[in-house]
């Protein structure tokens, strides 16, 4: 077992190295310098190869002596110009060496513009298989002129010659003719039956009638996002009398009746980047199916051009918190007592002989705080009878408090929990190296710590799909809380992830203020990310009421049913963002005070709660809840409802277990960081991790320490009924601060409330009314979502006019 240990140790250390991963990849400055350089060079053999049918007889004698400064030539690009244009076209491949240039032109135009290298390699293949079979070709003038097909194309030529003679020579050549136009340009047998049978049966019987037909095939050459020559004739969608490939779409004999003969032409209106719309009355596209083919036709070109969405792009740099910034509190593995274990051992067995309950068989499973000691009873003793010598095993052994599990889940024997003398610390860098954790496949990993066979315990948040934690004072709620948050921030980009912080007490939450702009959430004109004022919570809970009511809307319009399948929807790029589509970050609402925010506010926060732990998991909107006093008038039975996954560290009493777990268990926990974890099933008990104050402070100083977003994730703004803004409001019922109000809000030029909270020093209600009474009176204009209000006045002169003119009316 001691082996075992130190083998997971050496382990988790190696797991625990950082591994750095090279990777040669240009930037986008590199690129754009080569492909400038390329450009240049492709325009300088241009005039290299023109120069050299121009002047190349008489440059000739001069390539031989090129490292002779003395010797002239008339080549436009030089002596340089003069060799180039001899190796490539003379010795290589005569005229057809003109599609190097085109290459080369190619190559650099792509590699500044950043386009696919996809495209690229094609057009490379092609043009070389070109280059060569046109060197073949112009062999055969060889003898009359050279130029055309160079020393390259002369000896091709030749060798074929030699072997299949003239006429096998021209052969290959047209079949590699007959291959260029099938796999390049498309061209297939169909295509020209087809074609033919197109034109025998056109009858046009207006002469602008032809004009027309024409132009509206060339709309439809022009907006066309793919092609699909290989459709079947019969895989046409009901509804519609016209093909997808462009041939079918003319004006024929079958479609005469549908066609009107004058056609009064309309402009072309492009809604999405999509060919969706009429281009004229003759042409509508608009059956379902179409659009469903083109959207994935457009999706599919748009990867193959771009590659998937990067919704970590904005932040391409960022670097995740490395592990050497956690401390390693333990020196090694779990240090087994032989001792203990026989004598408590010894203990337990005597303890039930005195009861006549035999023993066919006990071991042992150390654990970092508890050792657990598996039994199997004789036939025909009850498991009742074992369960209620629970007190009378806890004396016998002097223990702070034994656990007997009747039976163990899955297994057939029966466990007592038995606290070690000297419990072993579990440290948050050996839980977070773990390969258990750094290869977990979950959208969104927690770990929590050790369990009591020492194995790393890991959960999905996402699965929970909420989680309810609750212990009394000082039992390590805080450091679980911070155990799940580190959890997050070390799997998770600022892209992929934000929080909402709820923090009643002030200080628990405060170190995360440095990442406000890579990982918090907030809602609009309010100062800090984090949630002190319990009046505010109200507000930011009906916020994520709003955004899940979004977000179910747009999970709606891309017709999916969770989050996961909408993101990847998104990221191949099948929904378009100027329909409001856009990629969704997980929201993860953690309230570290629940009791003091039900003593306050009530109902007001309860049933917030209680709707977005209902709807809220498929919309990727998490909560979790600490409390220290779980008692029902604040774990409802409608929040139990909706929180499966509950934590319980030690409470006092067993009607606290029975609040937290429905079954009893917590209070005989040990403290600081014992807890027991349940999510509808079996309970496990865990060992949390250890997390410092200073850990926390080092991973929150490396994260903010780099290139953040412009602001905090923006929520959307609620404005409740009772804060709804009356328009014609009465002169004598504005606040006595009014014009104090206004002539602030001029000085600055910004309409926010949170400016005038902090220069009048007021509270956020009152500061709403002004700001209401200050748009009801035109000072400032309305609300504009995360912009702060515009300001109608632009000066003091203004202001004091707008109350002259009110005192004189």
């Amino acid at each position: 077992m001691a082996k075992t240990t130190k083998k997971e140790t050496l382990d988790s250390k190696n797991n625990s190295k950082p591994k750095v991963l090279k990777s040669w990849e240009m930037s986008k400055q590199h690129k754009t310098i080569l492909g400038c350089l390329l450009v240049l060079f492709s325009i300088a053999l241009l005039v290299a190869f023109v120069s050299f049918y121009v002047y190349g007889q008489e440059d000739q004698s001069a390539v031989l002596e090129i490292t002779d400064r003395t010797e002239t030539v008339k080549n436009w690009l030089g002596k340089f110009g003069a060799f180039l244009a001899d190796l490539i076209v003379y010795k290589g491949f005569g005229l057809a060496s003109f599609l190097f240039v085109r290459l080369l032109f190619l190559t650099g135009i792509f590699l500044i513009l950043g386009i696919s290298n996809r495209k690229l390699k094609n057009i490379w293949f092609w043009d070389l298989f070109v280059m060569i079979n046109l060197s073949v070709l112009f062999g055969f003038f060889a003898t009359s002129l050279p130029e055309l097909g160079g020393i390259i194309g002369y000896e091709l030529n030749i060798l074929f010659q030699d072997y299949i003679g003239k006429t096998g020579t021209l052969l290959i050549l047209i079949f590699g003719l007959i291959i260029y136009v099938i796999f390049k340009m498309k061209l297939s047998p169909e295509k020209i039956q087809s074609f033919f049978e197109s034109n025998k049966k056109a009858i046009i019987p207006v002469e602008n009638n032809d004009a027309t037909s024409t132009s509206n095939a060339y709309n439809l050459e022009e907006f066309a996002i793919t092609e699909e020559p290989d459709l079947e004739k019969n895989s046409k969608p009901k509804g519609s009398q016209f093909e997808i490939n462009k041939e079918s779409l003319k004006p024929t004999i079958s479609h005469s009746s549908e066609i009107d003969l004058n056609p009064v032409p309309k402009p072309i209106s492009v809604e999405k980047p999509l060919p969706v719309a009429a281009f004229n009355d003759d042409f509508v596209i608009e059956t379902a199916a179409e659009e469903e083919v083109i959207e994935e036709n457009l999706a599919a070109r748009l990867v193959s051009d771009f590659g998937l969405f990067d919704p970590t792009l904005d932040l391409s740099n960022y670097k995740f918190p490395t592990i050497d910034l956690l401390k390693e509190y333990s020196t090694g593995g779990i240090t087994i007592n032989q001792e203990e274990l026989e004598e408590n051992k010894n203990r337990i067995v005597d303890t039930l002989r005195n009861y006549k309950i035999e023993i066919a068989q006990i071991k042992a499973t150390v654990g970092p705080s508890v050792t657990l000691y598996e039994i199997v009873p004789e036939a025909g003793i009850r498991i009742s009878k074992i369960k209620s010598l629970e007190d009378d095993i806890a004396l016998s052994l002097s223990a702070l408090g034994i656990r007997i599990i009747a039976p163990i889940p899955g297994k057939g024997t029966i466990g007592i929990e038995v606290p070690n003398k000297n419990p072993t610390m579990v440290s948050m860098k050996s839980v977070i190296g773990s390969a258990k954790f750094q290869e977990a496949e979950m959208e969104l990993p927690i770990a929590l710590g050790k369990t009591i066979s020492n194995e790393t315990f890991v959960v999905d948040l996402a699965k929970m799909p909420h989680l309810l934690m609750a212990g009394a004072t000082g039992q390590g709620k805080s450091v679980g809380l911070n155990a799940v948050l580190t959890s997050l921030l070390y799997k998770k980009h600022p892209a992929e992830v934000k929080f909402v912080l709820v923090d009643p007490k002030k200080v628990e939450l405060t170190l995360f203020n440095k990442i406000e702009r890579h990982y918090l959430a907030k809602l609009p004109d309010t100062e800090d990310a984090i949630i002190t004022d319990n009046a505010k919570v109200v507000n930011t809970l009906n916020s994520l009421c709003v955004e899940m009511d979004n977000r179910y809307t747009l999970l709606k319009d891309a017709m999916v049913r969770n989050i996961k399948e909408y993101n990847d929807k998104f990221k191949s790029r099948k929904l378009n963002p100027e329909n409001g589509h856009r990629f969704l970050p997980y929201i993860i609402l953690v309230v570290d005070e629940f009791a003091d925010l039900i003593m306050t506010a009530g109902k007001e926060v309860e049933v917030p709660i209680a709707r977005l732990a209902q709807l809220a998991r498929a919309i990727g909107i998490h909560l979790i809840i600490a409390t220290q006093r779980p008692s029902v008038n604040v774990i409802t039975g409608l929040i139990k409802a909706n929180f499966p996954a509950r934590i319980a560290f030690r409470v006092t009493s067993k009607i606290d277990s029975r609040t937290i777990l429905d079954t009893q268990g917590a209070d005989q926990l040990i403290g600081r960081g014992d807890l027991l974890y349940t999510n509808g099933n079996d309970v496990v008990r865990v060992q949390c991790a250890f997390i410092d104050t200073p850990e926390v402070e080092k991973i929150t100083d490396f994260i903010g320490s780099q290139k953040a977003y412009a602001t905090a994730y923006l929520l959307p703004e609620y404005v409740g009924e009772e804060n709804g803004i009356n328009l014609d409001m009465d002169i004598s019922d504005r606040d006595t601060l009014f014009r104090e109000a206004a002539e602030i809000i001029v000085n600055a030029q910004q309409g926010s409330a949170s400016l005038l909270q902090r220069k009048l020093k007021l509270g956020y209600n009152r500061a709403g009314r002004l700001i209401d009474q200050l748009e009801a009176a035109g000072i400032v204009g309305p609300f504009e979502g995360s912009k702060a209000r515009s300001v109608n006045i632009l000066d003091m002169h203004a202001l004091d006019q707008f109350f002259n003119n009110e005192e004189n009316n």
